[in-house]
């Protein structure tokens, strides 16, 4: 007859029977350990190294695209003056061929200087440079005028009496304020 196991002496708690069983025991449970503990610190090791790959790709990807960008903005200005420069050049033609005509008369002086404005006029609103070139008794804007003067006038005050120089916006940005005299308080 087998005796009753108490759970001391069950098979998954099994008590040694000696002092070395215990030693071997603890040994190979800290074996166990250090085996485990091994293993996990090779993990990090590698997971470690592999971030630090990443990391420097990262790093690496992100330097490589900022020089890019600043060599797109770069070519960007440069091409955006080319572009610019470039629709002026049959305005400077035009200018040039006038000057070449030696006995031109008053009437083709003229004709050739308008042709040669709309064409300089032409070339700037290609590039988004628009005038400022409010009619008279327009509300004065200080955005976009400068006034001159006020003289006394029979519209209403604060508003354009005339245009002395034309303003101009490039892409809704004041590049220059019209120059203008304003109206007066009564």
């Amino acid at each position: 007859m087998s005796q009753p196991q108490t759970p001391a002496d069950s098979p998954e708690n099994p008590t040694p029977e000696s002092p070395e069983e215990a030693l071997a025991a603890a040994a190979v449970a800290e074996a166990d350990a250090l085996a485990a503990l091994t293993n996990e610190v090779t993990e990090l090791k590698t997971k470690n190294a592999d971030l630090a790959d990443q990391f420097l790709r990262a790093k690496a990807e992100a330097e490589n695209a900022r020089r890019r960008a600043e060599d797109e903005i770069s070519k960007a200005r440069k091409f955006a003056v080319e572009s610019f420069a470039e629709s002026l050049l049959p305005v400077t033609d035009s200018l040039e061929a006038g000057l070449g005509i030696q006995e031109a008369t008053r009437e083709q002086l003229r004709e050739g200087s308008e042709a040669t404005l709309k064409q300089l006029k032409s070339a700037l609103e290609r590039h988004k440079v628009l005038e400022i070139a409010p009619a008279a008794g327009t509300k004065f804007d200080p955005h976009q005028h400068q006034a001159i003067s006020m003289v006394p006038a029979e519209q209403d005050a604060n508003t354009v009496v005339a245009v002395l120089q034309k303003g101009y916006l490039i892409a809704d940005r004041v590049l220059r304020p019209a120059l203008v005299t304003v109206a007066a308080p009564r």
